[in-house]
């Protein structure tokens, strides 16, 4: 009984809180003490049964020595009323006797409703505890439940918080490659500028009016024919 009260007062004690926190899965740890619980309930139950048997027994066998012990006193002394005075002495000789086996029933049955108070109130605490236990299991298990769904929900808001990254990855590879084609672009557009002034600066050449001078005109043509050119 000594090692039930102690293994039963650890479990009810704030300790058990220290062990659920190191418990890998506290819903199964307090299913475990319910059950060791509940097996050292039936040997308490079982116990306080014999217990409460033998303070009966007791007050039973009391109540037998003292009603023996009143049948000897009224026997010595119908003794005595008839004359017969050493029937008398035998009879309260007899009831001597009977009484002190009484004080030592006594003594017994004091010691056996004693134990079974005791068993008594350590069945009714070991029940009371118990279903103390079935609702702090209860409490624990709907703990357990929305910490399970609090850790799904995070996982959730991990995933979209990694999908979001990725999502700001992809525009900034895509505001950089619109970058890199305005530039191309950009880069495409003075080339073809460029290109047209050539021209126009060739063009121009021919058509600006010949500011050269008629003299200079005919004696280079003069030149060219002396050289035969």
């Amino acid at each position: 009984m000594a090692g039930i009260l102690k293994r039963f007062t650890d479990i009810m004690s704030a300790n058990i809180n220290a062990l659920l926190d190191k418990a890998e899965d506290p819903e199964k740890m307090i299913d475990q003490y319910l059950r060791e619980a509940q097996s050292d309930l039936g040997k308490v139950k079982a116990e306080t049964a014999a217990v409460m048997a033998e303070e009966k027994r007791a007050a039973r066998e009391l109540d037998e020595c003292k009603a023996e012990a009143a049948k000897m006193q009224s026997y010595a002394e119908k003794a005595l009323i008839a004359g017969n005075e050493n029937d008398a002495r035998t009879f309260l000789a007899k009831k001597a006797s009977l009484t002190e086996k009484q004080n030592t029933l006594e003594q017994s049955y004091r010691m056996a409703a004693d134990n079974a108070a005791k068993m008594r109130n350590m069945h009714d605490k070991l029940v009371t505890d118990i279903n103390d236990l079935n609702a702090r299991r209860d409490a624990i298990k709907a703990k357990m439940k929305v910490a399970r769904t609090q850790q799904k929900l995070n996982e959730l808001g991990a995933s979209a918080n990694k999908a979001s990254d990725t999502l700001s990855a992809f525009g900034r590879m895509e505001a950089k490659a619109n970058r890199m084609l305005d530039e191309a672009n950009a880069m495409a557009e003075l080339n073809e500028s460029s290109a047209e002034n050539d021209i126009d600066d060739l063009m121009s050449k021919y058509d600006s009016p010949s500011s050269s001078d008629p003299a200079v005109d005919d004696e280079m043509a003069a030149l060219k024919t002396k050289l035969g050119l």
